[in-house]
This record gives structure tokens, C-alpha cells and sequence, in this order.
């Protein structure tokens, strides 16, 4: 092994990796009990349910029980929706972002009261993300890995959807190699994301993997289909007239605050460019990620760091990604530990992990694109590790 390399056997490596995740996973428990007893989380000190980003699903799934699913479209009935789901009013309106085939799901969580969906919602989606971590990295360690990961706590406090969307991404690649059909169907429910599957058709082409595209686009197809027939054309209409303006506040007005974008275009905006420079820079990356991994599909370097690089490219490539979103960053991460417990670490591997593991912890205390930092941290490291892997081969 050489000089650069940690010398820790593997085993004890992943009994350490274990023991971290162990630890955090506990501190992240305890801060949710806090905030919960505290009136922060879920429950407000009078009792009251809390309007979080999980409001906007279910009242998007109540209107669509009720037999007015475009209605999810339409700011004026979702937010008076939103406002029954709490039984109070609030500031904020928490906008429904998401292709109508997602209301199915969201359905199926508005039968139950607003806040036993919303811990249902987290508990639904939390093993997915386990299976992925566990495919990748193996049983212990990869569970208590998924569960140490930041990203994971302010998915938690959201309400949000990072743990879909990481079981998602992880599961496409994991299952990619020996299944491509399954692998095709996690890439085809991605679509109820679908930004954060830009680069995948690239790569998919480039290496000639067939089954899985046409398993993925039959999926997606099949789901389009299907919420057209329940939930009638006009949703999708309203869904399509919808984008334009969602972007434009979002991505034109900075609605949801510029700091909290964790991507290469929030960060631009974030520090005073102007929109066509914030274009200019995330178009200059994304074209370059695509050209980088088409390259490294090609070669023979292992599937563990193509899959790596996919996975993490995959979130800088969206200009629309925040916090909650980088559980998936969890995926990328997982493929180095793998690779650093078969191979051994490279002596920036733990340095660059622990550093992206800090900036994401930090989110709340820092005002400015931490987690898209820590995504560059991630993609810094995998890109090491490509660069080793060739010198080794020349």
C-alpha cells in the first residue's frame, strides 16, 4: 500500500464508520426530540401543527381527493388547502413543484390527518435510502453511514423528499449493473424530479445501456399515462402553464432566498451576478460534467467511481437544488467509502469527508451555499480518485 494510503484494515475501517455514523445519527435524534418538545418541529407550543415544506404535499393530495387535483396548481386554492391542513393561517406559501403523476403519493398521504402524514412520509421514504446505502457500502455500515449523513437531519426538520430522491439515484446505480430493468424503473420514478436526471440519458447512451432506458421510459410514459386518466388533461395543463411562472420566481426573483439555492447559479446570484452570468456559469458546468463523464464511462475505471461521479454530478448540474435535496449527496459519498474499504483511503479521503460532512451541518448558521461546497468537496475527491486510478493504469 502506498504512502498515500491509510493503513487501517478495512474491518476496523468500517466498525470507525459505523461508530461515526452511530454517533451523529443519536446527536440528530436528539436535536429532533429537542425541537419537538420545544414547539420547533411538527407541533408549535400551542399545540398547533406546524406549516412546513411537507404542507404543500398534502394539500396537493387533498385536492385530488376532493376531485380538484389542478387545483394543486392554482396558488390561491392550494394555499387555502395548505391552511386547512394546519387548521390556522401562516405567512408562507409552500408552492407544489412537482409533475402530476407525483399526486398519487400524495394522495395516498392526505387520507391521514396532516401531521401523522407527515412523519409517515419520512418514515415511508427513510428505508429506500437504507437499501441504497446498504447496496453500496454493506449492511452495518452502510445503514448507519445513511443515517450519520447531515443532510439527513435537515431532510428530517423539512419534511421533505431527500430520502426518495436519494433511494432513487442509489438505486438506479446500484442496480445497474446486474438488474438494468429495476435500475430503469428507479431512474423512471425519478421523474417526479426530473432535473436531477439531466446527465443520466448522456451517460446511459454513451455506454450503451439500452434496458435501462427503455425501462425508465416506460415508467415514466406509464406513470404520465396513468395520473392523465385519473386525474384528467387539464391538470397537466395547469402543470405546464405553471412551470414558467415558478421558474421565473424562483429562478428569476430569487423567491425562496439566493443562500439557500445550493447550486453553481444560486451561488452566482447569492453573491451579487446577474442572472444571464449565473446562466453563463451553470451552463459552463453542466456541459463540461457531461463531457467529463461520457470520457470516464468509457474507460475502464471501476463501476464504483463512475457511478461516484455520476451520482454527485447529477447535483451540480441543476441550477434548483437545496439542502434537503443533498441527502443524495449520501450516494457518492457511499461508492468512496466502498472504494477506500476495498482499496484503501487515499490520505484526502477523510479530510475531505469530514469537511463536506461540516458544511452541511452548518447550513443553518451560515449564510451563504454550504451544501453546494460540500458537493464540489465530494466531486474534488472522486475526481482524486479518477486521477489515480489512471496514473496507476499509465
Amino acid at each position: 500500500m502506498s504512502a498515500h494510503h491509510i493503513t487501517a484494515a478495512p474491518a476496523s475501517t468500517a466498525r470507525t464508520v459505523g461508530l461515526v455514523g452511530t454517533v451523529l445519527a443519536l446527536g440528530y435524534f436528539a436535536v429532533l426530540m429537542s425541537s419537538y418538545l420545544g414547539g420547533y418541529w411538527l407541533i408549535n407550543t400551542q399545540g398547533q401543527p406546524i406549516a412546513g415544506d411537507f404542507v404543500n404535499v398534502w394539500a396537493a393530495g387533498r385536492l385530488a381527493l376532493d376531485g380538484h387535483a389542478a387545483g394543486a396548481y392554482d396558488w390561491t386554492l392550494h394555499k387555502a388547502a395548505e391552511v386547512s391542513a394546519v387548521g390556522h393561517g401562516f405567512d408562507n406559501y409552500y408552492g407544489w413543484h412537482y409533475p402530476p403523476f407525483f399526486l398519487f403519493a400524495a394522495a395516498a398521504l392526505a387520507i391521514m390527518p396532516y401531521s401523522a402524514a407527515s412523519l409517515v412520509w419520512l418514515i415511508a421514504t427513510l428505508p429506500g435510502y437504507l437499501a441504497a446505502m446498504r447496496a453500496i457500502v454493506g449492511l452495518r455500515a452502510g445503514i448507519l453511514l445513511a443515517l450519520g449523513f447531515p443532510a439527513a437531519l435537515w431532510n428530517a426538520t423539512a419534511g421533505q423528499n431527500g430520502f426518495l430522491t436519494a433511494s432513487l439515484i442509489g438505486g438506479t446505480l446500484a442496480l445497474m449493473e446486474r438488474h438494468p430493468l429495476l435500475a430503469g424503473c428507479c431512474l423512471g420514478l425519478l421523474t417526479y424530479k426530473p432535473h436531477f436526471g439531466l446527465l443520466f440519458p448522456i451517460v446511459l447512451i454513451a455506454d450503451k445501456r439500452w434496458k435501462v432506458i427503455a425501462a425508465a421510459s416506460v415508467v415514466a410514459l406509464a406513470l404520465g399515462a396513468l395520473s392523465l386518466i385519473v386525474f384528467g388533461s387539464e391538470t397537466w395543463l395547469a402543470f405546464f402553464e405553471w412551470m414558467p411562472t415558478t421558474s421565473k420566481l424562483v429562478l428569476g426573483q430569487g423567491a425562496a432566498d439566493w443562500h439557500r439555492l445550493q447550486s453553481i447559479f444560486g451561488f452566482v446570484r447569492a453573491h451579487g451576478g446577474g442572472q444571464a452570468l449565473a446562466w453563463a456559469a451553470q451552463g459552463a458546468v453542466t456541459l463540461t460534467l457531461a463531457a467529463a463523464l461520457v470520457w470516464l464511462w468509457r474507460t475502464r475505471a471501476a463501476f464504483e467511481l463512475k457511478a461516484a461521479a455520476l451520482s454527485a454530478a447529477a447535483l451540480l448540474a441543476t441550477p434548483y437544488v437545496y439542502t434537503y435535496d443533498l441527502v443524495a449527496l449520501a450516494i457518492p459519498v457511499a461508492y468512496l467509502v466502498r472504494i477506500g474499504l476495498t482499496r484503501g483511503f487515499i490520505a484526502l479521503d477523510v479530510a475531505g469527508l469530514i469537511a463536506a460532512s461540516a458544511l452541511l451541518l452548518a447550513f443553518p448558521f451560515v449564510n451563504t451555499n454550504v451544501g453546494l461546497a460540500a458537493t464540489l468537496v465530494v466531486v474534488a475527491l472522486i475526481a482524486s480518485r479518477v486521477w489515480v486510478s489512471e496514473s496507476a493504469e499509465t
